[in-house]
């Protein structure tokens, strides 16, 4: 049995990695810090949770955990990062974006595992990849593995509210995103370059665009993806080329059929559908923006590192309506 810790336990992301490390067969939660709930009760800030958790909130870093996550916002975790390796904190897995891209100045994996399943298995460190960073590179990848990106990408995809976070702002409120749908960060998203990084990993001669227009959509989890772009090859053929790629990858199903949020929010999975159209081959994938796309992905992270099975903690379930 491994000890966990959480860094920044108060919003959406740790409160999913809450409920999934207390479930975990392998795992025990010994630490949830936060600044701002100190001295609280784990349920004030997560209220579903009252009753199964016997640990408070504390303001103190945690020491010589097994593996600690990071959950505290994009911006922070590189400044947290010295202090956790003092005190012992060997294994860390970061969910902001502070390390996503490779530096000489880190040695921290892209935690994506239907790309770098391998060396997360070694890894120490690792940067969990970005909600909808997450859902296009698992439309994307089968395509750069093969070296068929030849032409400029075109990405539309659409989030629930909760990708925004906890924290109150104009566009997440309920009556401003309930009946209501918007463009926001057009063409200048920050996942771009994550994403960029990985296709040039399978694809290194990638020279075209990928133009992304982010939505929010008026629902609370979920991501659907919609990218496209011209490939000559048949649709079977690339339909078998999706299956092929994802084989040793449970958490994702190549699907004949139009994939729905419905079928992944609660759960840790991705569907992913390939189609053709004349000379563009489209891509629809879904996924949960909280699990596969953040905290679920940061278990099956941590599963990989310690040698678990990849499914630990992540056996979900999603109700259809």
């Amino acid at each position: 049995m491994i000890k966990a810790g959480i860094v920044g336990g108060a919003g959406y992301t740790a409160g999913e990695l809450i409920r999934l490390l207390i479930g975990h067969p392998e795992a025990e939660l010994s630490h949830v810090q936060s600044k701002s709930h100190a001295g609280k009760k784990i349920s004030e800030a997560h209220s579903d949770l009252e009753g199964q958790l016997d640990i408070d909130f504390t303001d103190q870093l945690p020491e010589q955990m097994d593996v600690v996550f990071l959950c505290s916002g994009h911006g922070r975790s590189a400044g947290l990062y010295p202090d956790l390796m003092r005190k012992g904190n060997n294994k860390i897995i970061d969910l902001s974006a502070d390390f996503r891209i490779k530096s000489e100045d880190h040695d921290f994996v892209y935690g994506l595992p239907e790309l770098n399943k391998d060396q997360i298995s070694h890894a120490d460190h690792i940067a969990n990849p970005g909600c909808f960073a997450t859902c296009i590179q698992l439309c994307l990848l089968p395509l750069a593995d093969e070296g068929l990106l030849k032409d400029d990408i075109h990405v539309t995809a659409i989030t629930g509210s909760t990708g925004a976070g906890q924290s109150f702002s104009a566009t997440t409120h309920f009556s401003w995103r309930s009946n209501n749908a918007s463009v926001y960060k057009p063409l200048k998203h920050q996942h771009v370059t994550e994403i960029m990084q990985s296709l040039k990993q399978l694809q290194p001669t990638l020279q075209n665009e990928l133009l992304f227009i982010p939505l929010r959509g008026a629902f609370t989890r979920g991501i659907l993806a919609n990218a496209y772009t011209k490939c000559s090859m048949n649709e079977e053929v690339l339909q078998q080329l999706y299956k092929d790629y994802y084989q040793a990858h449970p958490f994702v199903q190549v699907t004949a059929n139009a994939p729905d949020i419905k079928q992944v929010v609660n759960t840790n999975k991705a569907f992913i559908q390939v189609h053709k159209e004349g000379d563009q081959v489209l891509i629809t994938g879904v996924i949960d923006n909280l699990l596969k796309g953040a905290s679920g992905q940061a278990v099956q992270n941590m599963n990989l590192m310690f040698g678990f099975s990849e499914h630990a903690g992540l056996n979900l379930k999603s109700g259809a309506f």
